[in-house]
């Protein structure tokens, strides 16, 4: 790194373009592996694989500049600035798919139902006898085949009407434990603010601990709505669009659980962080907070309205 004056001049680097070949194999390998191919999930894990030493090395660089005093108070503001739009895209990214599940629920079905004056002739030319709900238990091949059809909807829904007892539902579960997470890394977030750093550590790990517990839970979630609900991915409309948003909250989860992970590793074996210089957490507890917005969203409108 080299700074002039006011003005910051990064050293040049081959990581970005590693990054970008990481990436490159990451999305090749994902789509290779949904349309079947066997080469696939051999792709996907070997972009992980990039991304991952790519950015152990990048972050190792940043965080070493910075131990050493090297960052100046412009190169700082950056930081807040990139992860600033970081979580800015990731909000259009969930908008884009909320977007999806409200238009298939508010204009998709009523158009299928026959409702609006462009709509008439609908039913009659693309699936007759179709009456609105939500979730659509039924798909466009059980309705013209029968009981030839391949492609099944789902026997149940994830919603609470589903089980026996509130306190059985997994989503509800979920839902207190990803909250409290929320509350936890605020704990550490003020006990490190006043230099605390057993209590940062320890509240830090319970977060830690939580987020893991979560993704459990998850795992199970899923192990139960493919065993026992019919529930996949292939069932319909309601089936892609509930794997598509927990699916990649999930996936927001473990990643937020990696960075929370990191900066606890960080404290306990470096003796990182202190109240003036410990944007590396503050970055990661900004994300952990949106991850926690964006499941509440999802367990009222995927799991409670759906």
């Amino acid at each position: 790194m080299a700074t002039e004056g006011t003005y910051y001049v990064p050293e040049q680097s081959k990581l970005p373009i590693f990054a970008s070949f990481g990436l490159f194999l990451t999305v090749f390998g994902a789509a290779n592996w949904i349309n079947g191919s066997e080469n696939g999930p051999l792709l996907f894990m070997a972009g992980g694989f990039v991304m991952a030493v790519v950015l152990w090395n990048w972050f190792s660089t940043v965080i070493d500049e910075n131990m050493n005093g090297l960052n100046s108070a412009q190169l700082k503001r950056s930081y807040v600035w990139g992860m600033g739009w970081f979580i800015f895209s990731e909000v259009m990214f969930f908008a884009a798919f909320f977007g999806a599940l409200y238009y298939i629920r508010s204009f998709s079905l009523p158009w299928l139902a026959g409702e609006g004056d462009h709509s008439a002739m609908t039913p009659e030319v693309l699936w007759p006898g179709f009456e609105a709900q939500w979730p659509l238990m039924t798909t466009p091949d059980m309705a013209a085949n029968g009981e030839a059809a391949k492609v099944l909807g789902p026997e149940q829904n994830m919603s609470v009407s589903t089980v026996d007892s509130v306190w059985s539902w997994l989503p509800l579960w979920n839902t207190i434990v990803l909250l409290t997470s929320s509350v936890t890394v605020h704990f550490a977030h003020s006990a490190i603010k006043k230099d605390n750093r057993k209590g940062f550590n320890l509240w830090l790990g319970i977060t830690v601990a939580l987020g893991i517990i979560f993704l459990i839970l998850q795992a199970e979630e899923y192990i139960v709505a493919y065993r026992d609900m019919g529930l996949t991915l292939e069932s319909g409309a309601y089936g892609t669009t509930f794997f598509m948003l927990t699916g990649f909250h999930g996936a927001h989860v473990t990643l937020g659980t990696i960075m929370l992970l990191v900066m606890w590793l960080r404290s306990v074996m470096k003796g990182h962080f202190k109240s003036d210089d410990q944007f590396g957490f503050e970055a990661a507890s900004w994300y952990w907070h949106f991850v926690d917005v964006v499941w509440v969203g999802l367990f009222i409108f995927v799991y409670v309205l759906g």
